[in-house]
């Protein structure tokens, strides 16, 4: 445990869920943890007790990859853990495969067809979700994403045909979707089983991941907005290649200051905890000091996104890895460089390069 991990409150210590089994973590409320082939090797799943139209049952929260073992873990969890009731409707909290792989699979009942129900998501997710599972492109690979990344500084011709290669990386991991959704938007209220949870969408992360909020329950279902371990991955990709998403993040978690201090935080990667203003008040510390480094970089010498990667992550990356670092570090670049506190030009080799603007350096 790191030493910001030591001021947040897990109130399961160190004990984990084996796949294929449940724990109850509030009433009503259940864990699931299911494994991931990455180095973020696991992704928190959340079942609810649910009533709707007057039948028992549950709600499934995300859904894990399309992949053999994480299926059989589902239908042991459909054959021992639902107390022989169906499951009502799956909600996913984001378009990203680990979340939204499974989602048709589950809707339709897994591998026996056992029930066949709604998917609820929001627009933004729901559509980003289609076109990426029907080959139109992928953050994570494909011509496009090759030519974001050698823009902003990659240059390993192996890297970037591997990018090349990887176009159905996200077909592989989402395969199918459902034709028809439930929408959810910002402000919006489920009733799920004894509770109500609203719905908070946040933005940089994703387009519009939605999280669920129970006041009475004190519950905060957070997705992949806050996670008490590792720093949610805020990039720019080619889909939209002058966004600004670390603004929109920045912006998106004061959504979470003003729940209770003593929320149970359900996140999709690490352990629930308690300490969700501490978490946000790391997260903005992160993300200034980050900021400073930038600016002290660009203050040198013109720098690209690649030239950033090694001054923010101080390892070896795989390619997988090296798609998100690059999409970060040009994520912490476009906040300043759309505050006009860095200047864009490109160089003799089509490359992108930041510089500090004189004068600029005051706190973002």
């Amino acid at each position: 445990m790191n030493a910001l991990e030591h001021q947040l409150e897990y109130p399961f210590g160190d004990t984990l869920v084996e796949p294929g089994r449940t724990r109850e973590v509030a009433p009503g409320v259940f864990w699931l943890r299911m494994p991931l082939p990455f180095a973020l090797d696991h992704i928190n799943l959340w079942l609810l007790r649910d009533r709707i139209d007057g039948v028992e049952g549950w709600t499934v929260v995300d859904c894990g990859i399309a992949d053999d073992t994480i299926k059989a873990h589902w239908e042991q969890i459909f054959d021992t853990q639902l107390d022989g009731l169906p499951v009502l409707r799956t909600i996913v909290t984001h378009c990203h495969p680990d979340h939204l792989g499974l989602a048709d699979w589950i809707c339709k009942g897994g591998e026996h067809s056992r029930w066949n129900v709604r998917l609820w998501m929001t627009l933004g997710e729901y559509m980003l979700g289609r076109v990426m599972a029907a080959g139109d492109g992928s953050n994570a690979g494909g011509e496009g994403a090759a030519r974001h990344f050698a823009r902003h500084g990659l240059t390993d011709p192996d890297a970037l045909e591997t990018l090349r290669n990887r176009r159905g990386y996200y077909p592989k991991l989402v395969p199918s979707m459902p034709g028809q959704y439930r929408r959810l938007r910002e402000g919006d209220t489920l009733t799920i089983g004894d509770d109500t949870w609203r719905i908070v969408t946040g933005f940089g992360h994703s387009p519009e991941h939605c999280a669920l909020f129970s006041e009475r329950a004190g519950v905060l279902i957070s997705g992949d907005m806050v996670l008490p371990r590792i720093s949610t991955n805020v990039s720019v990709f080619d889909i939209e290649p002058e966004s600004n998403p670390l603004a929109l993040y920045l912006e998106s978690l004061a959504r979470y200051e003003p729940m209770p201090a003593d929320t149970l935080v359900l996140p999709s990667h690490g352990k629930p905890f308690r300490g969700l203003h501490t978490r946000i008040a790391q997260l903005r510390t992160h993300h200034d000091a980050r900021l400073a480094e930038v600016r002290e970089a660009c203050a040198q010498q013109p720098m690209s996104a690649a030239d950033i990667v090694p001054l923010m992550f101080k390892r070896a990356l795989d390619i997988h890895q090296m798609t998100f670092a690059m999409g970060e570090a040009l994520a912490h670049l476009h906040l300043l460089w759309l505050a006009g506190e860095l200047e864009r030009s490109e160089d003799p080799h089509g490359v992108m390069r930041f510089t500090l603007v004189s004068g600029s350096g005051s706190a973002v």
